[in-house]
């Protein structure tokens, strides 16, 4: 018993920025973010203190970038995480106004520039996965879940979005970015508000980012003339997936397939190919895609091999994922003006990049490691057990390469990935999702081998084609609200219930009343009741002409 009630003691060196200074740190991520840099930062954006007080500029930037590690603490917990390992230092307990003032001080513009440095590719050449025939992948896409508090001063500057069933709950910035597919690591990335609703418009502001040996990976929606023209005059090449009305005039067959085109000024080159994906239980699934790209060399990127690396642009919704579900957990940012939510999005920003430049280092000590197995759940939790403990901030002797952060996320490296496809599902009730069947299995299900055929178009002759379908479209069903309207008008007017409704269409209630409720507040239904509504009829036209003159 003596054994094992004996104790240890453990003592520990902490070495972090002098003075009032202190509290200025990010734990073993102020490595990739030095005090010089900032410093540096500050004097550039001409944002240093006048008189040096207890609450300096310096610690202000580290204070705001450790608001986006611990989203959900009140600014009083989370100076306490950033002082707690330096216990016996006389580090001042300001106040929370204090704190705030500190925030609002500075403005964006020290952030918007941090972040700005922090930007760019991440992965050395030789990394797997970051490459494709020695260009480096990279896509652009949008993120509409980044929500505000609703406030007067935020909807008059940001507004919210409108949806199919009424406006979304919270004011949401639209944040476009450039990502590196394979770290997944940001090149550039911007913000707008409501009223940007074309996303090749904020893309545009991130054009001066790409440059030769660079390939662009894009969807439909940035499928414009005007946009991919802009791109290939950057010097990159893009591979962009075009919609299947697009009809651009061809020009030339090539070998393998593929063909040559023209988009106004634009030589470039169209593949149409069908994919057929089968699964372990004999699911098979097809699909067609059509693809316009500036590499117009068949020989160097053949048409069946550059079909594959194009879902690679999908890896910008895992960087998304982790800045709004893993780094904010889903909340809603604390600032409800404008200068304060655009600093607080471009600390969320930085910080994620941060995170990103440990992972890959961490990854890049082990040749042949793939990016996408480093967690970066993992990272995170690490970097905010280092800033609370103010461990590795500044490290004596030779530096430790992987550190504490890249030793944690490769003890829990994730298995390689493995090809699968399963149904696409969403709990809700709006969405546009949730009868769409497309012949998927609702569970995972692992891909044994997918079949690419590449189908040339004809030549053009003379004007350019137009779309004209292979045969009439068949008729759509009616949609549920044309199924209850029908109902309604069908028999005496009356007040109906969502439960009777449901029970007719065999729908669930929740489901019929939650639509009911959309509905009701776009000006479709009345309610008269608890749980019961009213079908608006038009009022009735009256007619122009005069009765006949007995």
């Amino acid at each position: 018993m003596r054994t094992q009630s004996a104790t240890t003691t453990v003592t520990r060196a902490v070495t972090v920025a002098g003075g009032v200074f202190a509290p200025g740190h990010l734990g073993e991520l102020t490595q990739y973010l030095p005090f010089e840099l900032v410093d540096d930062v500050l004097e550039q954006t001409r944002t240093v203190q006048r008189r040096l007080r207890d609450l300096p500029s310096r610690a202000g930037v580290y204070f705001v970038l450790a608001l986006g590690m611990f989203p959900g603490p009140g600014y009083a917990r989370v100076r306490g995480k950033l002082t707690a390992g330096l216990a016996g230092m006389p580090v001042a307990c300001p106040s929370e106004k204090g704190l705030r003032d500190l925030r609002r001080r500075q403005g964006p513009a020290p952030l918007r520039a941090l972040c700005e440095v922090a930007a760019g590719p991440l992965a050395q050449p030789r990394t797997p996965g970051v490459r494709y025939r020695g260009l480096r992948t990279v896509a652009f896409d949008g993120c509409n879940s980044v929500k505000i508090p609703d406030t007067g001063r935020s909807q008059s500057w940001i507004g919210k979005i409108r949806y199919r069933m009424g406006l979304a709950g919270y004011p949401a910035l639209r944040v476009m970015a450039l990502a590196e597919t394979g770290t997944r690591a940001l090149l550039g990335a911007t913000a707008g508000s409501v009223t940007d609703r074309d996303e090749t418009a904020l893309a545009r502001r991130l054009l001066h980012l790409p440059g030769p040996g660079v390939l662009v990976l894009l969807d439909r929606a940035f499928d414009a003339n005007t946009f991919l023209a802009e791109i290939a005059g950057t010097g990159a090449m893009m591979v962009c997936r075009a919609k299947s009305t697009r009809n651009p005039p061809v020009t030339g067959h090539l070998p393998d397939g593929s063909c040559l085109a023209r988009l106004d000024d634009l030589p470039v080159r169209m593949i149409d190919a069908r994919a057929a994906m089968t699964g372990t239980g004999g699911s098979r699934v097809t699909g067609t895609c059509r693809l316009i790209t500036t590499l117009t060399d068949h020989r160097a990127f053949p048409a069946a091999d550059l079909i594959r690396p194009c879902h690679e642009r999908r890896e910008i919704e895992s960087a998304f994922l982790a800045l709004r579900h893993t780094l904010l957990d889903g909340r809603v940012l604390r600032s409800g003006d404008r200068p304060g939510a655009e600093k607080e999005l471009r600390a969320l920003l930085t910080l994620y990049q941060l995170l990103r430049m440990a992972m890959v280092t961490a990854v890049e000590t082990r040749p042949g490691t793939d990016p996408d197995r480093a967690s970066f759940t993992s990272a995170l939790e690490a970097a905010r057990e280092e800033l609370t403990a103010a461990r590795g901030i500044c490290p004596a002797g030779s530096p430790d390469l992987p550190g504490v952060i890249g030793r944690a996320v490769l003890a829990t490296l994730l298995p390689a990935r493995r090809p699968r496809f399963s149904a696409r599902k969403v709990k809700c009730a709006t969405s546009r999702y949730l009868n769409r069947d497309d012949g998927r299995p609702h569970a995972s299900t692992a891909i044994t081998a997918i079949d690419i055929t590449v189908h040339p178009p004809p030549l053009s002759k003379g004007r350019p084609r137009r779309y004209t379908p292979a045969r009439p479209r068949p008729p759509q069903p009616p949609t549920r609200r044309q199924l209850i309207t029908a109902i309604i008008t069908s028999q005496p007017p009356r007040d109906w219930s969502g439960h009777e409704l449901a029970m007719l269409l065999k729908v669930k209630p929740r489901h019929m009343l939650t639509q009911l409720g959309e509905w009701s507040r776009i000006g479709f239904f009345t309610r008269t009741g608890f749980g019961t509504c009213r079908l608006n009829t038009p009022p009735a036209s009256t007619s122009s002409t005069s009765a006949d003159d007995p």
